[in-house]
C-alpha cells in the first residue's frame, strides 16, 4: 500500500476535529485517506496511518466506526480499519494491525530495545538458582527438559543458550507488534509485549515484557485483572480472573483461572491452574491443580493430578529452599498429601498422606505410596488395575486443547512404553531380590526409605508380569496383524526391526518417550556446534514420528530374551505362547478394571442419595442421577475391549495355525 504526507486541507479538517501534531509533516496517511473519523487525536514522532472503513457492531447491538478518537500516538504504524478509542495516556512505538480495535486502556508503550520476553532466564526448580533456562517464542517441553536437566553436560548447556540468546536478539526491537484482528479493551498499562493476531484482551491489569503468540488457529484470552511479566504465552493459551503470571513460560492450551499464582515456572501444553500456587516448577504437558490450598513448588511433573491441599518442601533451613523433587509421568496426589523434597515419585503413581523420609520410587512405577503412622508404605503396582489410571490414560489425547497446526510439543499418550515397562521390569527384579535377601516370609521390607507389606510385595510381582505380558503381547501382534503370512520365513522377516534406534534405555523428556542413546547422540552433535534450533527440533520430531519403529526393536530385544533365542531362531510355538500370554493378561487385567469400577456403584458409593426415603428410593435416585452398572459407557468399553481382545487374539492364533 502507498502512502503520502498530509495536504493543507486535511490537516485544517482534523484541527478542526480536535487534532494536534508535533509535526504534520511527518505524517503519513494511505491514499483515499478519510480526514471525519480521527477526532481528538493528539500525535507526537513519525506516524502512519490507514484507511478507516469498516463498521463494527458491538454485543448488545452498538454500531461503531473504525478510526482514532480520544487518542495520542507517538511513532506508531496503524493499520486498516483500526478503532483506537479512549486511549487514555497513549500508545507509542507500535506496529498495529488491521482490523484491530483498541478501547477504553491507560498505555500501551515500548520502551527502549526489547526482546518481548525472549532470553529471560526462568530460575525453574531451584529458586536459588543452577537451573536457569532462558524462554522463548518456540521452546518446547523436550527442549527444555534437556536444558534443565542435563546441567552435567555444561558445554551442550553453553551451546544451546548461544542458539536461544541469538534467537532472542533477533527479536529484539524498539517497535512492538500488535497483530491484525487483536481486541484490547478496558486494560492497563502493556509495557514491552507482542501481541499476536486474533487476540482478545479484555480487562487485563498489566502485561510487561512479554509475547502473546496468539494466531487465527489458536487465539490468546487475557482477562480481568490479570497481570503478567517476563513472561511468553503461546498460542490458545486463556488467562483469567486476576490470575498472576510473573517469570513464566506458558504453553499452548493452558488454562489458568480463577486468582492462580505462578511464578519462575515452565509450564507445557495443556496445563491448567485454578486458585492454588506454582513456584519453580517444570510443569510438562497435562499438569493439573484445581484447588486454592495447592501449592506445586520446586519439582518436576507431567500428566500430574495435584489434589486439595497437596503440597511439598524445599526448604533446607540452613541454606534455604535447596531442594527438589520429581514426580514421573501420570502421577496424582491425593487432598492433603505432602512430601518432603528431595523424593523422586514413579511413574502414574498415586500419593496419599505426609512423607517425610525422601522416597524414590521411581523404579516401582504404577504404586500407591501411603502414609501409616508417619511411615510411607509402598504398594507396588497397584494403580495399574485402577480404573482412574486407565481412564486419565484415555481422556488425555481427547483434552488436547492445541488447536495451533505447529504443535511445539511431541507428546507421547501410551501408558505402556519402553519407558515404562523397563521400569516394571527393574521392578519386578528388585521385589524378586527383596525376597531373596530378606526371605519370602518377611512381613514388612525395606525399600529406599519406603516399607512393603509381604501382600504388597507378592501382588505387585504379579501385576508387573501381567503389564509386562500385556505390553510384549501388544508389539508383537501389532507387527504381525497387517501382514500376509504363509511361512515361518515371512514371518521373521516381519519381526526383523527397521533400525537399531531403540535398544537400551528410554527416557521420558517431559512428554516424548524416546530411546535414550538417540537423545545422547543428538546432545552429542549439539555440544559441537553442529545444530540450530530448528534442526534440533526437526530431530527431535523425527524422533517422536518414529517412535513405533523404535519400540519394536526395544520389544524385540525383550521378547528375545523372554523366548531365550533370536529372532532367527524363534519357533512357532514361541509365538503362540506369546500371544495366549497376551491374551491371559489383557482379559485378567480388564476384569481387575472392571472389578474396581463396579465399586463405584456399591451400597458405600450410594451413601447421601435418597435422603428423605427408604432403601428402594435410594438405589433409584442413585441410578437415576449415576445411572447403572452395565450400562456405564466406561464399564461397556472394558468388556468391548476384552471382547475385542480375546477375538484378536484368537485371529492371530489361526493365522499362525497355517503357517508351514
Amino acid at each position: 500500500m502507498g502512502y503520502r504526507l498530509l495536504t493543507s486541507n486535511e490537516i485544517i479538517l482534523l484541527q478542526n476535529q480536535g487534532c494536534t501534531a508535533t509535526d504534520w509533516q511527518v505524517i503519513e496517511v494511505a491514499e483515499n485517506f478519510d480526514t471525519q473519523y480521527i477526532q481528538d487525536a493528539h500525535f507526537s514522532g513519525h506516524n502512519r496511518l490507514g484507511l478507516f472503513m469498516s463498521e463494527t457492531i458491538l454485543p448488545g447491538g452498538l454500531k461503531v466506526h473504525a478510526g482514532i478518537y480520544h487518542a495520542t500516538l507517538h511513532n506508531c504504524e496503524v493499520g486498516d480499519d483500526v478503532r483506537l478509542y479512549n486511549v487514555h495516556n497513549y500508545i507509542a512505538n507500535y506496529r498495529i494491525g488491521h482490523n484491530t480495535c483498541i478501547e477504553n486502556v491507560n498505555a500501551i508503550l515500548v520502551d527502549g530495545r526489547t526482546a518481548f520476553g525472549n532470553g529471560v532466564r526462568v530460575p525453574v526448580m531451584n529458586e536459588g538458582g543452577g537451573r536457569e533456562i532462558p524462554i522463548f517464542d518456540h521452546l518446547s517441553a523436550s527442549l527444555a527438559y534437556i536444558l534443565t536437566l542435563y546441567r552435567h553436560r555444561p558445554m551442550m548447556i553453553h551451546q544451546l543458550e548461544l542458539l536461544i540468546d541469538a534467537y532472542a536478539d533477533s527479536q529484539t526491537a524498539e517497535m512492538g507488534e500488535i497483530g491484525n484482528h487483536v481486541r484490547i479493551i478496558n486494560c492497563g498499562s502493556i509495557k514491552n509485549v507482542k501481541i499476536g493476531d486474533y487476540a482478545e484482551l479484555v480487562g487485563v491489569s498489566r502485561l510487561k515484557n512479554g509475547s502473546v503468540n496468539s494466531n487465527l488457529y489458536a487465539p490468546v484470552r487475557l482477562g480481568s485483572g490479570v497481570k503478567c511479566s517476563d513472561f511468553i504465552v503461546c498460542s490458545g493459551v486463556k488467562i483469567d480472573d486476576s490470575t498472576l503470571v510473573d517469570k513464566c513460560f506458558v504453553g499452548q492450551g493452558c488454562v489458568f483461572d480463577k486468582h492462580y499464582s505462578a511464578s519462575e515456572s515452565l509450564f507445557f501444553s495443556n496445563c491448567q491452574g485454578m486458585h492454588g500456587e506454582a513456584c519453580a516448577i517444570f510443569a510438562g504437558p497435562y499438569t493439573v491443580t484445581h484447588h486454592k490450598s495447592t501449592l506445586l513448588i520446586a519439582g518436576m511433573f507431567s500428566f500430574l493430578n495435584a489434589g486439595s491441599g497437596s503440597n511439598q518442601s524445599n526448604h533446607m533451613y540452613k541454606l534455604g529452599p535447596i531442594h527438589q523433587g520429581i514426580a514421573e509421568r501420570g502421577a496424582k496426589t491425593t487432598s492433603d498429601s505432602y512430601l518432603l523434597w528431595p523424593s523422586k515419585i514413579g511413574a502414574f503413581s498415586l500419593v496419599m498422606g505426609r512423607h517425610t523420609h525422601h522416597a524414590d520410587t521411581s523404579d516401582l512405577p504404577f504404586s500407591y505410596l501411603i502414609e501409616n503412622n508417619a511411615d510411607s508404605y509402598l504398594v507396588p503396582c497397584a494403580n495399574l488395575r485402577t480404573v482412574g489410571t486407565i481412564r486419565d490414560a484415555q481422556k488425555w489425547p481427547k483434552r488436547d486443547n492445541r488447536k495451533d497446526p505447529h504443535k511445539l510439543d511431541q507428546i507421547n499418550f501410551n501408558l505402556l512404553s519402553p519407558y515404562t515397562v523397563q521400569k516394571m521390569w527393574r521392578g519386578a527384579k528388585i521385589l524378586d531380590e527383596l525376597c531373596a535377601i530378606s526371605g519370602e516370609s518377611t512381613d514388612v521390607y525395606g525399600y529406599k526409605n519406603c516399607k512393603i507389606r509381604n501382600s504388597s510385595l507378592r501382588h505387585g510381582r504379579e501385576l508387573y508380569r501381567i503389564g509386562i505380558q500385556k505390553f510384549l503381547g501388544n508389539s508383537l501382534i501389532s507387527r504381525l496383524e497387517h501382514h500376509t503370512l504363509r511361512t515361518m520365513e515371512d514371518v521373521r522377516a516381519v519381526l526383523r526391526p527397521d533400525s537399531e534406534i531403540g535398544l537400551g534405555d528410554w527416557v521420558d523428556l517431559a512428554g516424548m518417550i524416546a530411546p535414550k542413546h538417540a537423545v545422547t547422540t543428538l546432545l552429542n552433535e549439539i555440544e559441537q556446534g553442529n545444530h540450530t534450533i530448528q534442526t534440533i527440533e526437526s530431530r527431535l520430531n523425527d524422533m517422536h514420528a518414529n517412535y513405533y519403529s523404535y519400540e519394536w526393536t526395544w520389544a524385540l530385544q525383550r521378547l528375545e530374551q523372554v523366548w531365550g533365542c533370536s529372532v532367527e531362531q524363534v519357533t512357532l510355538q514361541q509365538i503362540r505362547s506369546t500371544i495366549c500370554e497376551w491374551q491371559a493378561a489383557v482379559v485378567a487385567l480388564d476384569k481387575m478394571v472392571y472389578n474396581d469400577a463396579r465399586k463405584e456403584f456399591d451400597l458405600n458409593s450410594q451413601t447421601g442419595f435418597g435422603v428423605d426415603g427408604d432403601r428402594k428410593q435410594m438405589e433409584a435416585d442413585f441410578e437415576e442421577v449415576r445411572g447403572n452398572f452395565e450400562s456405564n459407557s466406561f464399564v461397556k468399553a472394558v468388556l468391548e475391549h476384552i471382547a475385542r481382545k480375546t477375538e484378536l487374539g484368537n485371529k492371530m492364533l489361526k493365522i499362525l495355525d497355517t503357517i508351514q
